[in-house]
Protein backbone atom coordinates (compact mmCIF):
# COMPACT_ATOMS: atom_id res chain seq x y z
CA UNK A 1 0.00 0.00 0.00
CA UNK A 2 1.31 3.46 -0.88
CA UNK A 3 2.40 5.76 1.91
CA UNK A 4 -0.20 8.39 2.89
CA UNK A 5 0.25 11.78 1.31
CA UNK A 6 1.66 14.40 3.69
CA UNK A 7 -0.68 17.29 4.36
CA UNK A 8 0.01 20.00 1.80
CA UNK A 9 0.45 23.63 2.87
CA UNK A 10 -2.63 24.77 0.94
CA UNK A 11 -4.74 22.28 2.91
CA UNK A 12 -3.57 23.38 6.36
CA UNK A 13 -6.38 25.96 6.66
CA UNK A 14 -8.94 23.20 6.01
CA UNK A 15 -7.29 21.04 8.67
CA UNK A 16 -7.47 23.88 11.20
CA UNK A 17 -11.12 24.56 10.29
CA UNK A 18 -11.99 20.91 10.95
CA UNK A 19 -10.07 21.09 14.23
CA UNK A 20 -12.15 24.10 15.30
CA UNK A 21 -15.33 22.14 14.56
CA UNK A 22 -14.02 19.18 16.51
CA UNK A 23 -13.30 21.35 19.56
CA UNK A 24 -16.98 22.34 19.62
CA UNK A 25 -18.09 18.70 19.93
CA UNK A 26 -20.22 18.31 23.05
CA UNK A 27 -18.05 15.87 25.00
CA UNK A 28 -14.80 17.66 24.18
CA UNK A 29 -16.23 21.10 24.89
CA UNK A 30 -17.61 20.00 28.25
CA UNK A 31 -14.30 18.42 29.20
CA UNK A 32 -12.32 21.52 28.26
CA UNK A 33 -14.74 23.72 30.21
CA UNK A 34 -13.41 22.04 33.37
CA UNK A 35 -10.29 24.16 32.87
CA UNK A 36 -11.50 27.79 33.04
CA UNK A 37 -8.00 29.10 32.28
CA UNK A 38 -8.21 27.78 28.72
CA UNK A 39 -4.73 26.29 28.91
CA UNK A 40 -5.98 22.76 28.29
CA UNK A 41 -7.70 23.83 25.06
CA UNK A 42 -4.61 25.67 23.85
CA UNK A 43 -2.38 22.72 24.72
CA UNK A 44 -4.74 20.33 22.97
CA UNK A 45 -4.78 22.47 19.84
CA UNK A 46 -0.96 22.66 19.77
CA UNK A 47 -0.69 18.88 20.08
CA UNK A 48 -3.06 18.28 17.19
CA UNK A 49 -1.37 20.82 14.91
CA UNK A 50 2.06 19.42 15.76
CA UNK A 51 0.90 15.96 14.64
CA UNK A 52 -1.19 17.10 11.68
CA UNK A 53 0.43 14.77 9.14
CA UNK A 54 0.01 11.73 11.36
CA UNK A 55 -3.60 12.58 12.17
CA UNK A 56 -4.45 13.36 8.53
CA UNK A 57 -3.19 9.90 7.55
CA UNK A 58 -6.38 8.45 9.05
CA UNK A 59 -8.25 9.91 6.06
CA UNK A 60 -5.54 9.20 3.48
CA UNK A 61 -7.89 7.59 0.95
CA UNK A 62 -10.26 10.55 0.82
CA UNK A 63 -7.35 12.99 0.86
CA UNK A 64 -5.60 11.16 -2.00
CA UNK A 65 -8.78 11.24 -4.07
CA UNK A 66 -9.24 14.95 -3.36
CA UNK A 67 -5.65 15.86 -4.25
CA UNK A 68 -5.73 13.76 -7.43
CA UNK A 69 -8.98 15.32 -8.58
CA UNK A 70 -7.72 18.80 -7.81
CA UNK A 71 -4.49 18.20 -9.75
CA UNK A 72 -6.45 16.84 -12.73
CA UNK A 73 -8.17 20.18 -13.22
CA UNK A 74 -5.02 22.31 -13.23
CA UNK A 75 -3.36 21.29 -16.55
CA UNK A 76 -6.55 21.98 -18.54
CA UNK A 77 -6.89 25.42 -16.96
CA UNK A 78 -3.25 26.16 -17.80
CA UNK A 79 -3.53 25.06 -21.44
CA UNK A 80 -6.78 26.79 -22.25
CA UNK A 81 -5.48 30.39 -22.54
CA UNK A 82 -2.52 29.29 -24.72
CA UNK A 83 -4.73 27.25 -27.04
CA UNK A 84 -7.36 29.97 -27.25
CA UNK A 85 -5.30 32.86 -28.63
CA UNK A 86 -5.18 32.50 -32.44
CA UNK A 87 -7.72 29.82 -33.36
CA UNK A 88 -10.87 31.57 -32.06
CA UNK A 89 -9.86 34.78 -33.85
CA UNK A 90 -9.45 32.89 -37.11
CA UNK A 91 -12.77 31.07 -36.76
CA UNK A 92 -14.54 34.40 -36.28
CA UNK A 93 -12.69 36.47 -38.89
CA UNK A 94 -12.54 33.91 -41.71
CA UNK A 95 -16.32 33.77 -42.39
CA UNK A 96 -16.59 37.56 -42.27
CA UNK A 97 -13.66 38.18 -44.63
CA UNK A 98 -14.69 35.40 -47.01
CA UNK A 99 -18.30 36.62 -47.14
CA UNK A 100 -17.30 40.21 -47.80
CA UNK A 101 -14.79 39.20 -50.49
CA UNK A 102 -17.27 36.84 -52.13
CA UNK A 103 -19.94 39.53 -52.25
CA UNK A 104 -17.52 42.04 -53.76
CA UNK A 105 -16.28 39.63 -56.44
CA UNK A 106 -19.77 38.46 -57.39
CA UNK A 107 -21.10 42.00 -57.66
CA UNK A 108 -18.10 43.10 -59.74
CA UNK A 109 -18.32 40.06 -62.00
CA UNK A 110 -22.01 40.48 -62.66
CA UNK A 111 -21.58 44.22 -63.30
CA UNK A 112 -18.92 43.43 -65.90
CA UNK A 113 -21.21 40.84 -67.43
CA UNK A 114 -24.01 43.46 -67.70
CA UNK A 115 -21.64 45.66 -69.68
CA UNK A 116 -21.25 42.82 -72.17
CA UNK A 117 -17.69 42.20 -71.03
CA UNK A 118 -17.44 38.49 -71.83
CA UNK A 119 -13.70 38.17 -71.30
CA UNK A 120 -11.95 35.64 -69.03
CA UNK A 121 -11.69 38.16 -66.18
CA UNK A 122 -15.46 38.27 -65.73
CA UNK A 123 -15.76 34.49 -65.45
CA UNK A 124 -12.79 34.34 -63.08
CA UNK A 125 -14.29 36.95 -60.80
CA UNK A 126 -17.62 35.12 -60.60
CA UNK A 127 -15.93 31.77 -60.06
CA UNK A 128 -13.73 33.20 -57.31
CA UNK A 129 -16.80 34.74 -55.70
CA UNK A 130 -18.58 31.40 -55.54
CA UNK A 131 -15.45 29.70 -54.18
CA UNK A 132 -15.20 32.31 -51.43
CA UNK A 133 -18.91 31.81 -50.70
CA UNK A 134 -18.22 28.09 -50.17
CA UNK A 135 -15.25 28.92 -47.92
CA UNK A 136 -17.41 31.30 -45.90
CA UNK A 137 -20.04 28.59 -45.38
CA UNK A 138 -17.50 25.98 -44.30
CA UNK A 139 -15.70 28.37 -41.96
CA UNK A 140 -19.03 29.42 -40.43
CA UNK A 141 -19.78 25.76 -39.67
CA UNK A 142 -16.34 25.37 -38.09
CA UNK A 143 -16.91 28.47 -35.98
CA UNK A 144 -20.24 27.07 -34.78
CA UNK A 145 -18.54 23.77 -33.89
CA UNK A 146 -15.86 25.64 -31.95
CA UNK A 147 -18.49 27.57 -29.98
CA UNK A 148 -20.35 24.33 -29.24
CA UNK A 149 -17.14 22.69 -28.05
CA UNK A 150 -16.39 25.66 -25.81
CA UNK A 151 -19.87 25.45 -24.28
CA UNK A 152 -19.47 21.71 -23.67
CA UNK A 153 -16.05 22.30 -22.10
CA UNK A 154 -17.61 24.86 -19.76
CA UNK A 155 -20.13 22.20 -18.72
CA UNK A 156 -17.29 19.77 -18.05
CA UNK A 157 -15.63 22.39 -15.84
CA UNK A 158 -18.84 22.75 -13.82
CA UNK A 159 -19.04 18.99 -13.32
CA UNK A 160 -15.40 18.89 -12.28
CA UNK A 161 -15.92 21.73 -9.81
CA UNK A 162 -18.90 19.92 -8.26
CA UNK A 163 -16.91 16.68 -7.95
CA UNK A 164 -14.01 18.60 -6.41
CA UNK A 165 -16.26 20.21 -3.80
CA UNK A 166 -17.73 16.81 -2.90
CA UNK A 167 -14.27 15.25 -2.63
CA UNK A 168 -13.20 18.05 -0.31
CA UNK A 169 -16.25 17.53 1.90
CA UNK A 170 -15.66 13.77 1.98
CA UNK A 171 -12.07 14.33 3.08
CA UNK A 172 -13.07 16.83 5.77
CA UNK A 173 -15.74 14.47 7.10
CA UNK A 174 -13.31 11.53 7.23
CA UNK A 175 -10.67 13.73 8.83
CA UNK A 176 -13.12 14.81 11.53
CA UNK A 177 -14.54 11.38 12.32
CA UNK A 178 -11.50 9.13 11.90
CA UNK A 179 -8.63 11.49 12.56
CA UNK A 180 -9.12 14.53 14.76
CA UNK A 181 -11.94 13.45 17.07
CA UNK A 182 -10.32 10.15 18.13
CA UNK A 183 -7.00 11.91 18.68
CA UNK A 184 -8.58 14.68 20.75
CA UNK A 185 -10.31 12.15 22.99
CA UNK A 186 -7.09 10.20 23.38
CA UNK A 187 -5.22 13.33 24.42
CA UNK A 188 -7.96 14.24 26.88
CA UNK A 189 -7.84 10.82 28.50
CA UNK A 190 -4.09 11.19 28.93
CA UNK A 191 -4.30 14.76 30.32
CA UNK A 192 -5.48 14.79 33.94
CA UNK A 193 -5.46 18.59 33.98
CA UNK A 194 -8.36 18.66 31.56
CA UNK A 195 -10.71 16.68 33.81
CA UNK A 196 -12.65 13.52 32.97
CA UNK A 197 -14.30 13.32 29.54
CA UNK A 198 -18.03 13.64 29.46
CA UNK A 199 -20.28 10.75 28.49
CA UNK A 200 -21.83 12.44 25.47
CA UNK A 201 -20.38 11.50 22.12
CA UNK A 202 -22.32 13.69 19.73
CA UNK A 203 -20.37 14.93 16.73
CA UNK A 204 -20.97 18.13 14.81
CA UNK A 205 -22.56 17.89 11.42
CA UNK A 206 -20.01 18.75 8.78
Amino acid sequence: MADPLPLRPEDRPDFEAVLRRALTTTDIRETLDADPSGRAAARLRRLVLANADEIAAAAHEEYGAYVTLRAAGRPGAARRPAAGTLLPALTVLTPLVATASAAALLVLGHLLRLTDARDALTGSLITAGWVLTLIAGVSALLAFAALLRTAMRGGDDSVHAARLRQARLDWQRALLERGILPRLRRYLRADPAAGPPAASGRRPHL
